[in-house]
């Protein structure tokens, strides 16, 4: 048992070898991605930074910029701090799906959905979430346009065709979309061109950028210093980083689909404790030159495969504090603070969040979110931030992690189980008086330390 949990205590040197091996490796790809680094300009304030996904359409009733205006001081006082608003640009009409179509299927990078208000709207929301403190960015859907996207009349050329039919390929599985083609120059100067548009126009702090890694990763290369040379910039990769990893060299943070993914089978499944701390120990050894976005829901998830509550059950909550307290970056949906228990947002035809004007979890999160931004022991991709694993007298039920940077200490302690338990944790690296962050309650953690949890309980302290 002890032993078992003792070895992973060496996952943060792990994850230094495989840095140095990164670092000695003189392939010419690896040559050029250190060019690319080197005129990039990462944001300090992404160690610190959570994310909160806005989906406008569902929303509010009105479902527009200056609808959303209203939840500004709620969700600063909820302990936001980035706002990821998905695709703000107008959607074709060709081949639509359902009764409003796929924010997913633009037809012009540079304009505004009608549906969401104009641009001088969403430039006055910029604005205002600047001046409250927030930062925004925008998802970026660069892999696929609308059938009627304006370039397909003035830049056909900018699509990859169908080799049988001549005609422009339609992305795999979705019929409403169709391919470009980034073996066209010309297409990739018109793309960041379109990207830098938003930076200069509307003085948003970022991309979440759709289907990353189904578009070549030497485009992102390319991109990124531009994009960066006019504003610094944070970038958020729809990829994994286990399964994709030259990309987590361009950008800032990565989604954890393994990670999301298997948690749900872990709960569904009753999988043992051990593979999951095994994953984690695989994006541990990546790094921290890039990060990880931690979460339990977002667009896709919540309309597609069913609501946190029907993937995790009890669980979702621990879910959600491990989210906010491992090495990365938190991820929230919108509704989560309700929270939506069994409400699937539908994803093409108006569907507005249940909002009751109470919010269940307001107060859960602003605790997690506030600490993760303020703590320094929480701080996501900073090499000086320590894990330790801790080890318990319940390994396959309970897990527990420390971590530290300097003077500041976070403990966590999760039960991943439907049993009420009292156990043990007994570790060299915990020591000295904490405080419960949702109660203030002061405890004194030495040697040995009891712990009493019911079913699916989660504590964390602070030093």
């Amino acid at each position: 048992m002890t032993k078992v949990l003792l070895i992973l205590l060496s996952v943060i040197t792990f994850s230094s070898c495989i840095l140095i091996k990164n670092e000695n490796q003189e392939d010419e790809s690896n040559n050029q991605t250190t060019k690319t680094m080197n005129v990039m300009k990462p944001v300090e304030w992404r160690h610190n930074t959570n994310i909160y996904e806005v989906n406008v359409r569902q929303y509010t009733h009105e479902g527009t910029f200056n609808a959303f205006l209203k939840e500004l001081p709620r969700l600063k006082d909820m302990g936001v701090q980035t706002l990821w608003f998905m695709p703000i640009t107008p959607i074709a009409k060709e081949k639509m799906k359902g009764t409003m179509g796929s924010y997913y299927a633009c037809s012009d990078y540079t304009s505004i959905n009608p549906e969401f208000g104009t641009m001088d709207d969403f430039k006055n929301l910029v604005k205002t979430a600047h001046g409250q403190g927030f930062k925004v960015i925008i998802d970026w859907v660069a892999n696929h346009t609308g059938w009627d996207h304006v370039w397909t009349k003035t830049h056909p050329d900018y699509y990859l065709k169908d080799s049988a039919t001549g005609t422009f390929l339609v992305a795999s599985g979705m019929d409403d979309i169709i391919e470009l083609d980034y073996g066209n120059p010309d297409l990739r100067k018109a793309m960041i061109d379109a990207m830098k548009f938003w930076v200069n126009e509307c003085g948003i702090d970022g991309f979440r950028c759709d289907l990353a890694a189904w578009v070549e990763v030497d485009f992102w290369q390319e991109a990124r210093p531009q994009l960066d040379a006019v504003k610094p910039l944070f970038w958020l990769g729809e990829f994994d980083e286990l399964e994709n990893p030259e990309y987590g060299k361009v950008f800032d943070a990565s989604y954890s689909w393994k990670w999301m993914h298997k948690t749900r089978s872990f709960y569904q499944e009753k999988q043992p404790l051990s593979e999951l701390i095994d994953l984690l120990q695989q994006y541990s050894a990546i790094g921290d030159s890039s990060m990880r976005a931690w979460f339990t829901t977002n667009h896709d998830e919540n309309s597609w495969n069913g609501t946190e509550y029907e993937k995790y059950g009890n669980m979702a909550r621990p879910l959600a504090v491990f989210s906010c307290t491992w090495n990365g970056v938190p991820l929230v949906y919108n509704g989560q603070e309700l929270p939506l228990k069994d409400k699937r947002l539908k994803f093409f035809d108006k569907d507005p969040i249940p909002w009751t004007g109470k919010y269940e979890l307001h107060d859960f999160y602003k605790t997690l979110l506030s600490l993760h931004t303020n703590n320094a022991a929480l701080r996501g991709g900073d090499p000086s931030v320590q894990t330790y694993l801790l080890s318990t007298s319940a390994p396959d039920k309970i897990f527990a992690y420390l971590r530290k940077n300097g003077k500041d200490e976070v403990l966590v302690v999760l039960n991943f189980s439907s049993d009420a338990l009292k156990f043990s944790i007994n570790n060299d690296h915990l020591s000295g008086t904490f405080k419960n962050a949702f109660s203030d309650a002061p405890n004194a953690f030495s040697g040995d330390v009891n712990f009493e949890m019911q079913p699916y309980d989660y504590l964390v302290y602070v030093k």
